[in-house]
């Protein structure tokens, strides 16, 4: 089986919200939420990674924090790694330039979302956080 590192964004705003992706109709399992990020070239840090990727796919610079998972999902083809880092927007407005639209979601309505699998433990693991620092 294909094995692919990925690495996502949980960007968070001054309200506490996070920005969520909802991928195209060109892209794999379209109509699906996400977290942005991207695949981690050879060389490269997930860190690295982000930065770069966000600023390819939202057109914004951010800062990468805390790392929050690193998990992997099995899905048919191919195992995705997907390392997870909460991160701020530093510069520019996010912009969805691959996925179909953004939009920012407070922790209570993340699993209204319909997410891609991979992205399923980070949303159990901000939920739980939630539940045990409210805010």
């Amino acid at each position: 089986m294909k094995k692919v590192d990925v690495v996502g964004a949980v960007i968070t705003n001054e309200e506490g919200k996070i920005l969520c992706a909802l991928r195209s109709q060109q892209m794999s399992l379209p109509g699906m939420w996400e977290f942005p990020g991207g695949k981690i070239e050879q060389g490269e840090t997930p860190e690295e990674t982000l930065v770069r990727e966000i600023e390819e796919e939202l057109g914004c610079k951010i800062k990468v924090g805390e790392f929050i998972t690193d998990d992997v999902y099995e899905y048919p083809t191919v195992a995705v790694r997907l390392i997870t880092y909460f991160a701020k927007v530093i510069s520019g407005t996010p912009v969805p330039k691959e996925h179909e639209k953004l939009e920012w979601v407070g922790h209570e309505d993340l699993m209204k979302l319909e997410w891609a699998p991979a992205d399923l433990p980070t949303i159990r693991k901000l939920r739980k956080e939630s539940f045990e620092n409210p805010r």
